[in-house]
């Protein structure tokens, strides 16, 4: 058996075999033509130098929490974590947190409380109970993941909003003390990794110090947390108001944090309201322009938080995003269409590549199209971490709405390290998505890495209730190309292609080449799905080459 530094090292060793790209790096790297990323202080951004650590504060003697009353519970609860649920009857909560999970964000989920706000209605006396268990187990647990940062801000704020609503645990002095180190613990460890290791994750961090600063009094803790969310808000959130991370439901999940933050602060008459209220009213105007008329395109990765239904019944309502913020959104890789009775939406990361920090989805130019409120073609989502498996290949191009060739994707694997100026001499220039009133436009480089390849168009024609999608590759030699779309309709095949039966109509899908028909998942929260199918049409071509997907109404 290899030790654990062996089996590192055949690890990293595969790895580099595996991506070129990763080794034309280090071979750059090697001879000092391109930079190595900066270097950091772990847990501890530049902007908080002066304030760290956070020191122990007393929570307020006369915080606005009444004290539960303690009770047993009367009838069975049940519970709603990342992928699954559970049914617990009274009693069962005594070795609730000694259950093991297959996944790990339904352990996180659990000692996260982040059940507590998805429930319908909660019976006080079940949370009572579960805190109860719960501050014993975790003084003989030494689980690390308990007290993970993001895990305890998630725990705090989700017991500070049910403690405003009916109260918090009895006795209330202890509660409240066990909460306040909520705050040094999360301070203590902050989610900072330097400018291309740091995550949103760090947001929330803020989040949880922000809120639990506000409704315990504690004055550092408030500070910090303020800091952290206007700060991260100019780094998380492009120039438009959309994530910068490339995920749909993540976009929401923020959108719903700035605007809890945003609500709290205004509540109390804080300066930092108008601040806060300004991200919050760009992410969420945002968050409009994402949502079509079918329901919400779940692109990038979902997250077991909250799931996307839960997020939309939670966000506000705002008017239709102004067509200038449109084309603001386009700018920053979200394309919205509207026409006759389509419409679209198209994402690609502003230079091609998955965006990093972030997860890693290759889905330059993946689109969704609703026909009137009839989704036809789908983004199928991600329905679980992971670094294998299903949980690899829904982040993979084969997965999503468009091109690969010789079976490889659009763009390569992104690495936090690598510089502007690398990206851009292994891949070439940005892409550059555009849209006319019947014509939705894509062109990018990515596969440019690769001897022999060109530039890629795609263009999206409207014609009424029928859609042309015309490719042409550039290069040389002959290569294998395949493309794919997803869609939740029936689908059989006929002839050399498709038809679909759906309630808003029927359409045939035909183009050159081999045509099948392949199951897969659509993914609608974090471990929860439908089953779908994904069209796969391949060609064996010289290049140049061009071709055609004609999707006509039958």
């Amino acid at each position: 058996m290899l030790s654990s530094a062996t089996g590192t090292i055949v690890r990293r060793a595969r790895r580099i075999a595996a991506d070129p790209v990763l080794r034309r790096w280090l071979v750059r790297r090697a001879l000092r033509l391109t930079p190595d990323a900066p270097s950091y202080t772990p847990h501890q951004p530049p902007y908080l130098a002066d304030r760290l650590p956070i020191r122990t504060e007393p929570p307020d003697p006369s915080p606005p929490f009444p004290e539960l009353s303690p009770a047993v519970p009367a009838a069975s609860l049940k519970l709603c974590l990342a992928s699954r649920s559970i049914e617990l009857e009274p009693g069962d909560e005594k070795q609730l947190f000694e259950r093991r999970f297959s996944d790990l964000e339904d352990h996180l989920a659990l000692h996260r409380f982040s059940w507590l706000p998805l429930a319908e209605s909660m019976d006080p006396a079940w949370v009572s109970a579960i805190f109860g268990v719960w501050r014993e187990f975790i003084r003989r647990s030494s689980d690390p993941w308990i007290w993970h940062p993001y895990t305890a801000a998630e725990r705090a704020v989700n017991l500070l909003a049910f403690g405003r609503a009916q109260g918090l645990p009895a006795p209330l002095a202890d509660t409240l003390d066990l909460l306040a180190d909520h705050a040094q613990r999360i301070g203590n460890a902050l989610e900072y990794f330097g400018q291309h290791n740091t995550s949103n994750h760090l947001a929330n961090n803020g989040r949880g110090l922000y809120l639990l600063g506000l409704e315990l009094g504690l004055a550092e803790a408030r500070e910090a947390g303020c800091i952290i969310l206007m700060k991260e808000a100019e780094r998380l959130f492009m120039p438009s108001g959309v994530l910068r991370e490339g995920s749909s439901h993540y976009h929401l999940l923020l959108a719903r944090n700035y605007f809890q933050v945003a609500n709290a602060a205004a509540a109390r008459n804080r300066p930092e309201a108008a601040g806060l209220s300004a991200t919050a009213e760009r992410s969420l105007q945002a968050a409009r322009a994402l949502v079509l008329p079918g329901g919400l395109p779940l692109i990038g990765d979902i997250s077991p938080d909250c799931p996307p239904s839960g997020l939309m019944a939670a966000l506000p309502d705002r008017p239709p995003a102004p067509p200038d913020m449109l084309d603001r959104m386009a700018s920053d890789g979200w394309l919205r269409f509207a026409g006759g009775s389509w419409t679209g939406l198209w994402y690609v990361p502003p230079d091609g590549w998955p965006p990093m920090p972030g997860h890693g989805h290759n889905d330059c130019g993946s689109f969704e199209l609703h026909f009137g409120d009839e989704p036809i073609f789908v983004d199928p989502g991600r329905g679980r971490y992971g670094e294998s498996g299903d949980a690899a290949h829904y982040r993979s191009g084969a997965s999503h709405n468009g091109i690969s060739i010789d079976g490889i994707d659009a763009y390569p694997a992104n690495k936090p390290y690598y510089s502007e100026e690398f990206r851009r001499t292994v891949c070439g220039r940005p892409p550059v998505l555009s849209r006319t009133a019947n014509r939705v436009s894509l062109r990018f480089e990515g596969f440019r890495r690769r001897r022999g390849l060109g530039a890629v168009e795609r263009h999206w024609r409207f014609a009424g209730p029928d859609v042309v999608i015309a490719d042409s590759i550039e290069g040389s030699g002959t290569h294998k190309i395949t493309r794919r779309i997803a869609t939740p309709l029936a689908a059989e095949l006929a002839g050399n292609g498709v038809r679909l039966s759906s309630s808003a109509g029927n359409w045939s899908v035909g183009a050159p080449g081999d045509v099948s028909l392949r199951p897969i998942t659509r993914w609608h929260a974090y471990g929860h799905g439908t089953p779908i199918s994904q069209i796969v049409i391949e060609e064996t071509a010289a290049l140049p080459w061009r071709g055609e997907i004609r999707v006509r109404a039958t």
